[in-house]
């Protein structure tokens, strides 16, 4: 394992994994953006921007009833506050979905990660159903109450996270940007050590999405230790400013 004082510059004739054959220039094909069409772009960025982590994020609604659904455009912002961001995209009849209606009559929402054990009750979750059909009772996940907030958490869920409403963010009439800040996070116990805070990233199993219908696991990981500057600065060949 890398640390920090252990830090080696690379070979300066190392080549990255995947890079072509010596003598082949790396040459790309250009998208521009503006002459795509929205379901063009979607596929280019989904294709692209991989693993995205999934929240799987469960509400109220004005009347009790709950409401669970999956969002791939997700991932946390900062630490201090703790914000995540989720991106959400209206019905195609232009509509809400119940998940954003829900967010923004309540004003909190608890976010839970998926494990790989938990994908076929993530997949139940996406499913449109009316507004009036509780996703967590038809797949079957146990919920218990949330303690900051009003929307239940899901048991089997390894980690999860209570979160207030902060801001949301209009990109088009279509499109909302939801932050929430955590006020309270849960973590299956044998996958955190309270001591340290040092989470178990192999057992969490978390899935990600990647383009298409096509999913992945967090199983396969390596590690690299940017050095300091004096780390960087000693080595034969630094660049001096």
């Amino acid at each position: 394992m890398q640390r920090r004082g252990d830090w080696t510059r690379p070979a300066s004739d190392a080549r990255p994994e995947g890079a072509p054959p010596e003598g082949h220039p790396m040459k790309s094909h250009v998208f521009d953006f503006a002459r795509l069409t929205p379901k063009e772009r979607y596929k280019l960025l989904i294709g692209t921007v991989i693993p995205r982590p999934i929240a799987l994020i469960t509400t109220l609604s004005e009347d009790g009833t709950p409401n669970a659904g999956s969002f791939s455009f997700f991932n946390i912002l900062t630490h201090d506050p703790a914000i995540m961001a989720i991106g959400i995209e209206n019905r195609p009849d232009g509509t809400p979905k119940d998940t954003a209606a829900n967010i923004l009559a309540t004003q909190e929402f608890t976010v839970h990660i998926s494990d790989h054990a938990l994908v076929d009750q993530m997949e139940i979750c996406s499913i449109k159903f009316p507004s009036d059909v509780d996703e967590l009772s038809v797949a079957g996940l146990e919920t218990v109450p949330g303690e900051t907030v009003r929307s239940p958490r899901i048991v089997a869920a390894p980690a999860a996270f209570e979160c207030h409403l902060v801001q949301t963010v209009p990109v088009t009439p279509a499109r909302v940007i939801v932050l929430g800040e955590v006020r309270r996070m849960f973590v299956r116990e044998t996958l955190v050590d309270p001591e340290t805070l040092q989470v178990d990233q192999i057992g969490i199993d978390a899935v990600g999405r990647l383009g298409g219908h096509l999913y992945a696991r967090q199983r396969d990981q390596f590690e690299r230790v940017t050095p300091s500057v004096e780390q960087f600065m000693a080595t034969s060949g630094a660049v001096e400013s």
